[in-house]
């Protein structure tokens, strides 16, 4: 399932690697794509979008 996120608080690459690995320990076989100029999240996941929200909040990158 795709899921789109708007992640306002993405400006670097530690901040994608920070992001992704967030994903991955949700879902390890997710694919994860980000933008940070755009600051979106694009995450191919079978998890529920609450999850994956969840786990990349936890983090500090809560998505608006």
């Amino acid at each position: 399932m795709p899921l789109q996120l708007k992640v306002p608080k993405i400006a670097c690459a530690s901040c994608v690697d920070t992001v992704t690995k967030a994903v991955k320990s949700v879902d390890a076989t997710a694919k994860v794509e980000v933008d940070t100029k755009t600051k979106m999240v694009r995450v191919e996941t079978q998890q529920p979008a609450a999850e994956i929200k969840q786990a990349i909040a936890a983090v500090g990158y809560p998505a608006a």
